[in-house]
């Protein structure tokens, strides 16, 4: 029997929750050949990564699982985007480079992030993990971003996001980016102490953060 879109838009969702991996492209497949919308079936995929948000939070599924999840989801966009034709850099809504700080070496979340933007339409500059604070510079004023993003998964690196927004102001180089802040020890209330322009609890909410910060119309 032929399914609904509404019922492909579930099955995408329930392979990245239950960690299909053996099954996730061949349903890709089957959902284009069906003629459906690309971009609502990627939709689906972060429907599903957003439940496992809600798991995680809810102390149902831990960083393994995460992880997984976060395989599957990747593996469905991987074969999406096979589909897409190649953006051009004016397509993209915004850059952004985004990394773990020097003396963290925790990923996850960073990852997670950048498929949520990618997924988004925005281009991403990933430059890793346990990166010195002058290569987030760096990178930002080589590939002319808008946004900089810096996540820690440790406490003892939180300083780090506090002195990068300070060189930033040496530099006079603050007004030219904004610069969001995520990861586990990371909350509101430091963002607003050392003077971020956003953060996100979770990876699910940066794409609607980074339009809010860049004024972009949303559909």
């Amino acid at each position: 029997m032929t399914k609904t879109q509404e019922e492909y838009l579930q099955a995408l969702s329930d392979a990245v929750v239950f960690m299909e991996d053996e099954e996730i492209i061949d349903l890709v497949i089957e959902y284009h050949e069906a003629g459906f919308d690309t971009q609502e079936g990627i939709d689906g995929l972060i429907h599903g990564m957003m439940r496992v948000s809600d798991l995680y939070d809810e102390e149902e599924y831990y960083i393994p699982e995460l992880i997984l999840c976060a395989d599957v989801m990747q593996m469905g966009i991987d074969q999406f985007q096979t589909y897409i034709p190649p953006r051009t850099q004016d397509s993209y809504l915004g850059t952004v480079v985004i990394g773990v700080p020097e003396g963290d070496t925790h990923d996850i979340g960073k990852g997670l992030v950048k498929i949520m933007l990618e997924s988004g339409n925005f281009r991403v500059v990933d430059i890793g993990r346990d990166v010195p604070l002058e290569k987030f510079i760096e990178a930002a004023e080589e590939h002319d971003a808008e946004v900089i993003g810096l996540s820690t998964l440790m406490s003892t690196t939180m300083p780090e996001t506090r002195r990068f927004i300070e060189i930033l102001q040496e530099r006079n180089l603050r007004d030219k980016y904004k610069v969001i802040v995520g990861g586990a020890p990371v909350s509101q209330e430091f963002a607003d102490q050392i003077g971020a322009d956003g953060y996100t609890e979770s990876a699910t909410e940066v794409v609607g953060l980074l339009q809010d910060l860049l004024n972009l119309e949303t559909a």
